[in-house]
Order: C-alpha cells, then sequence, then structure tokens
C-alpha cells in the first residue's frame, strides 16, 4: 500500500496540475474562439478531435492493453527487456509516421465524413484548414504514449503525468498570444484569415510536441537503452500485434460511435451547444476521472499486471476489490459535487450566463455514467492483465452500438420536434452514458466468469455507503448555490466568479460527505486518509 499510495501520490500531483492548467488552456481558448454557438469553435474542435481520433486507431488501447503487461514480462529476458522495447519502438515510430502522412494528406475527406453533411461550406474550409495544422499531433502523441506507457511499466510515473502540465502552459501562452494580436473572440467562420488559423493550429501541435520531447529527457531512469532496431522478427512482436488486433477493432467501433455523435451534433452548429461544447462539457467530466482515477487506477494496474503474470489470482481478485472501493470512495464525492456545481463549473467554459446552464444540461448528461465508468476501468485492464484483449473488444462493441442507437434516437426527437436543437448535445451525452452503464454490468459479469470471486457485493455494499452520504451532501451544494443567487447569481457572472463558487460549493459538498461517512465510521476513510498523506511534504 505504500508504494502504491506513493505512486497515486505522484500521478494524482501531476495530474491535477496538468488539469488545472488545462482548464486555464480551455478559459484562454474559449476567450479566443467562443464556445455555444460559434461556428468557428466547432471548426476547430473538429479538426483537434481528428488527430485524436486517428490515434486512437493505432494507439489508444494499444497500449495500455498491450504495451504495459508485455514490457512487465519482457523484463524477465537476460536483457531486461532492452532488445524488446528498442524493436517495439522503432516499429511504433514507422507505423506512426507513415500514418501521420497518410492521415494528413486525407484531412480533407475526413472533415468532410466527420462534419460534411450538415457543416456549411465555409465550416468545412475552415475545418480543413485547422486540420492540416493539427495532424502532426498524430505523431508526437504516439510518441508520448509509447514512452509514457514504458515508464508506467518500470514504476517511473511521474513524467508521463506532468509533462502536460508543460504543453498546457505553451499553449496558454500561444493562445493569449493570438488574443493579443488578433482580438476576440473570434466566433465567426468568416472572421479567420490564414495567419490566425495557422497560428491556432501550429501552438496546438506545438505543445504536443514538447509534452512528448519532455519525456526522453527521463529515459536514463529506465536503465534501458533506447536505439533505433528494424531486425522485428523473433522477439515477441507477434504476439504484441496479435493481442492488439483487437484493440485496434475496438477502436474503430469507439471511432465510428464518435463519428455518428458528431455528424448529428454539427447540426446544433452556430445555434446552440454543439462539437465544441459537447468537448468541454466531457472536458470537465474528466476531470474528477483523471485525478482520482487514473492516479489511483494506474498503479493498481501495474501491479495487478505483475500479480496475473505471477499466476497469484488471489491477489489479483483483492487488488480489484480494494481499488474499486477506494476509487469510489472519491468519485462518489466527485459526482455530487460537479452535479451542484454544474452551471458555475460550465461558466468557466463560456461566454454568458445562458450558454453555460446549455453546457451545464450536457455536462449533467455525461456524469451519469462516472460511476460505471470508474469500475469498468478496473475491470477492463484486469482483462488486459491475463492478455485477453477480445472480450473488452466484445463489450466496447456493444457500448457503441448502444451509443450510436441511442445518437439516432436523439436525432429522431429531434426531426419529430420532442426536443429543440439546443438539447441535441444533452440528450446524446445521456445517451452514451446510458450505453457505459449497461456496458460496465456486461463486463463485470464476463470477468466474474472469468476469474470469479470480484466480491461484487463489497462493492455494492460501499457504492450504497458512499451514496447515502453523497445524496445530502449533493443537495448540501445545491442548496449553497442557490444561497449564492442560482443561475443568475454572482457565480454566473464570468469565468472567475464562476471558479470560485465552483470552489466554494465543492468544498460545501466535500464536508458534508465527509462527516456524515465519518458518522459511519466507513473503513474507506483509513485508506483515503492514507492515500492522501502522500500528497504532503516529507511523506
Amino acid at each position: 500500500m505504500s508504494s502504491l499510495g506513493r505512486a497515486s501520490a505522484i500521478i494524482g500531483a501531476g495530474t491535477m496540475i496538468s488539469r488545472v492548467t488545462g482548464l486555464l488552456r480551455t478559459i484562454v481558448l474559449v476567450t479566443v474562439i467562443g464556445s455555444v454557438g460559434a461556428g468557428a469553435a466547432d471548426a476547430f474542435a473538429v479538426a483537434n478531435q481528428l488527430p485524436n481520433n486517428v490515434f486512437s486507431l493505432i494507439s489508444v488501447g494499444v497500449l495500455t492493453a498491450v504495451i504495459i503487461p508485455q514490457i512487465v514480462k519482457a523484463t524477465a529476458d537476460a536483457d531486461g527487456g532492452n532488445a524488446f522495447i528498442s524493436k517495439l519502438f522503432t516499429l511504433g515510430t514507422v507505423a506512426l509516421v507513415v500514418i501521420t502522412g497518410i492521415a494528413t494528406i486525407a484531412a480533407p475527406w475526413l472533415v468532410w465524413l466527420y462534419a460534411g453533411a450538415k457543416g456549411t461550406p465555409e465550416l468545412l474550409a475552415l475545418a480543413t484548414a485547422f486540420a492540416y495544422w493539427c495532424m502532426p499531433q498524430i505523431l508526437f502523441y504516439g510518441l508520448y504514449a509509447l514512452l509514457g506507457e514504458a515508464l508506467n511499466a518500470r514504476r517511473i510515473f511521474g513524467p508521463f503525468t506532468w509533462a502536460p502540465v508543460v504543453n498546457n502552459i505553451v499553449s496558454i501562452i500561444g493562445f493569449l498570444a493570438i488574443g493579443a494580436i488578433f482580438g476576440g473572440p473570434l466566433t465567426r467562420v468568416s472572421d479567420w484569415t490564414p495567419e490566425m488559423i495557422a497560428a491556432l493550429g501550429g501552438t496546438a501541435t506545438l505543445g504536443i510536441l514538447i509534452q512528448a520531447a519532455i519525456l526522453l529527457v527521463f529515459w536514463r531512469r529506465t536503465g534501458l537503452s533506447l536505439r533505433p532496431d528494424f531486425r522485428w522478427r523473433g522477439v515477441g512482436l507477434g504476439n504484441v500485434g496479435k493481442l492488439a488486433g483487437w484493440t485496434f477493432f475496438m477502436a474503430v467501433s469507439s471511432l465510428l460511435a464518435g463519428l455518428v455523435q458528431t455528424q448529428i451534433l454539427i447540426e446544433a452548429a452556430g445555434k446552440g451547444a454543439s462539437v465544441a461544447t459537447f468537448q468541454y462539457a466531457w472536458l470537465i467530466f474528466m476531470l474528477p476521472y483523471s485525478i482520482i482515477v487514473l492516479s489511483i487506477g494506474t498503479p493498481y494496474f501495474t501491479q495487478i499486471s505483475e500479480h496475473a503474470a505471477a499466476g497469484r489470482d488471489d491477489e489479483v481478485r483483492a487488488d480489484i476489490a480494494r481499488s474499486i472501493r477506494t476509487l469510489l470512495f472519491f468519485i462518489v464525492a466527485a459526482v455530487a459535487a460537479v452535479a451542484a456545481a454544474a452551471i458555475p463549473a460550465s461558466r468557466v467554459f463560456t461566454n454568458t450566463a445562458s450558454d453555460a446552464e446549455a453546457a451545464a444540461l450536457v455536462l449533467l448528461g455525461f456524469l451519469v455514467c462516472l460511476i460505471p465508468l470508474t469500475v469498468l476501468f478496473i475491470v477492463q485492464r484486469t482483462f488486459y492483465a491475463y492478455g485477453d484483449t477480445r472480450t473488452p473488444f466484445l463489450f466496447t462493441l456493444f457500448q457503441c452500438v448502444l451509443v450510436v442507437l441511442s445518437a439516432l434516437v436523439a436525432q429522431w426527437l429531434l426531426a419529430a420536434e420532442v426536443i429543440e436543437v439546443t438539447a441535441v448535445a444533452a440528450t446524446i451525452a445521456l445517451g452514451q452514458s446510458l450505453a457505459s452503464a449497461i456496458q460496465t454490468i456486461v463486463a463485470t459479469w464476463l470477468l466474474h466468469r472469468k476469474i470469479g470471486g470480484l466480491r461484487v457485493r463489497s462493492w455494492l455494499t460501499a457504492i450504497g455507503r458512499f451514496a447515502i452520504a453523497g445524496v445530502p451532501a449533493g443537495l448540501a451544494g445545491w442548496g449553497v448555490f442557490l444561497l449564492l443567487g442560482g443561475p443568475q447569481g454572482w457565480t454566473t457572472a464570468d469565468k472567475l466568479q464562476g471558479a470560485v463558487g465552483t470552489g466554494i460549493i465543492g468544498i460545501a459538498v466535500l464536508i458534508v460527505y465527509l462527516g456524515i461517512l465519518a458518522l459511519f465510521r466507513a473503513p474507506e476513510l483509513a485508506v483515503a486518509g492514507s492515500l492522501l498523506r502522500r500528497f504532503l511534504p516529507g511523506r
């Protein structure tokens, strides 16, 4: 627990600073290009998500699912895994360069694929221009992920978590410079010149490049010598490719589901909450997930991989139960706090109070699945630890089908005039959350069939205990919001006051939550306390 707590503290602190600077980055970006109802913001959102989507086809899931367990196994080789890792990185870099080149050439078609059916010609042209500048991010995201996951597998957790802080700082400086030089907010598609496009797209990509380069500085801590090696036979990369095949298809499924969502969301571009608002609400949603789940769950995943590789199934089961209960302790409090502060939190990423209310509905739609996704994080990665990527593909495919169906339902409701165009994004977010909740139930059942003894009853008991504290804590936070003036109060007057109001509401929620759990003498308080003490200096 000591090593896990220390690792969680390193990751948690880095993630927190990274997310805070990421919030500042987004605030500055919204100031420059707007958010709700801003056509330029939607164009940039479509373009800037393309490298993430293309990268997900080749890396997201593949790296997490395959690289960490395989590097853990490779450390048992006579050379400590040197040959395996050098060949892996050479192959990965070559693949990234080729795919980045193809994606850049195909940028106009990729933009059309996402927004062509509903987007205006002017919006498509601006999104394509942004895409040319953003596509090189695929290469830099890939190198960052390869280096970072390798460092994590060697239990060097800090650099991978802290490097995005530098990316955010670079982006903030660049966005501020764009605002100072060109003015803002530049919300209309017609506002943008080639010089502005180059400045915004180039700044976004430069930040990712620096983020990847920083990890090379810390590579010597691994004790491994990284060098180009094009002899890819005979070192076990075939097994990596076999495992990665399923995660590739899983990424394709998620990409197609996101494609359908974007095609429907673009109908609201320039009219209300659309692609950009959807992404900003997801960013707020991911804040507690990243700080809590990734910081605590990542070290557990490394430990689960080690125990699974050694055949110690009983320890894996104990890791699963312990990690989920610990994560849920924090996550339930986060759900209560974000729900209570949804409007002022959304005000941070919007330019008016009315826009904040529209964005808050999208955020609340996402919030429904925060608890299920927390459980899924551990369940899915346990499959990966056992080298099983096929089963996660199957239950992710199931979830993607549900996401597509829910998006099509939202489109049908819009066509039938059951909902207005301004409610499309919130409806799609809620549909995605329900799909993820069902996916988590199916995934847990499949893992129980695989290894048994998941102690699900202990999770449900913990959730019930946390809910008894979380519901009144959330209501208390909402009461504080109303006392501060509610939707028309000072917490929605501007971005800074929205952030301050969010903090006040969050503190109120936390006090009530911890107070109720203390009355119940919840056993998770001791575990949480030991983890939090790792953040203190000298610990």
